[in-house]
């Protein structure tokens, strides 16, 4: 069902689950598209002009269609409360400690991502917005001591495989929608707020990361990329952006 939808790859751990729900949500969009199609046709037969000289005033009487209704409702309820808000539960419930994931600051701007990594001593480090340039879209603070081996990058995320991420993601202006379709993840960022969003990535590769928000005349330009690597490479790269901060004066 979920080719039939055009669904991308799952590359999150939690993806499954999301398309589950989608398939279950289309399967029921399905027997409803049928049921009342039907039930319409039957009606533009059961009371046309010819079998009804005579216009009715109370219209027809029958318990089928609200027992259907009442069933529709039936359904739909038990989907939200014994799927939808579980599952949700479950993901707020869930959220991993700064400890065991990767943490890393989001901040959406028209129209790009900035990403920033504490370094290994795991702060991230003091941000002003005095010191904000072009070079410099965050307005990291390098005399900052906590901001020294801090890593940051314009639309490119890199990420470790099979490790809990943890996002904390924000606004410097409009509000703009946090996309990665093929982990299943998508959260507005807001200005004056941090949202916070946790996925495991589960497949290796590059995919893209959207603005799923209409945000201004370049919001069509507004993508970015999440490279999955496994752990090694992760290293190594977060290893050689350390090495470049340490050969800049």
């Amino acid at each position: 069902m979920t080719k039939l939808l055009g669904m991308p790859v799952q590359a999150s751990q939690h993806a499954a689950e999301i398309d589950q729900m989608t398939v279950l949500t289309h399967w029921l969009m399905l027997f409803l598209f049928v049921g009342w199609g039907a039930f319409f046709i039957f009606v533009l037969f059961r009371f046309r002009k010819g079998a009804n000289p005579r216009a009715s005033y109370t219209g027809a009487k029958g318990k089928l269609a609200k027992s259907t209704e009442v069933l529709v409702a039936i359904v739909e309820i038990v989907l939200l409360v014994g799927y939808a808000i579980p599952a949700w539960a479950t993901r707020v419930k869930a959220f991993p400690s700064e400890n065991e994931a990767v943490v890393v600051r989001i901040v959406g701007e028209q129209f790009s991502w900035n990403i920033h990594y504490p370094g290994p001593d795991g702060k991230f480090g003091r941000t002003d917005i005095s010191k904000v340039t072009a070079d410099n879209p965050l307005g990291l603070d390098r005399t900052d001591a906590a901001a020294k081996d801090d890593v940051t990058t314009i639309n490119q995320l890199y990420l470790p495989i099979n490790r809990p991420v943890l996002v904390h993601l924000s606004s410097k202006d409009v509000i703009h929608s946090f996309g990665l379709i093929e982990m299943r993840v998508k959260q507005d960022a807001i200005p004056g707020m941090t949202m916070p969003v946790w996925f495991v990535p589960t497949r290796l590769g590059e995919y893209e990361i959207s603005c799923s928000q209409l945000c201004g005349l370049g919001h069509f330009r507004m993508r970015g990329f999440i490279t999955v690597q496994n752990d090694a490479d992760f290293r190594k790269w977060f290893d050689d952006q350390q090495k470049e901060l340490r050969a800049t004066p």
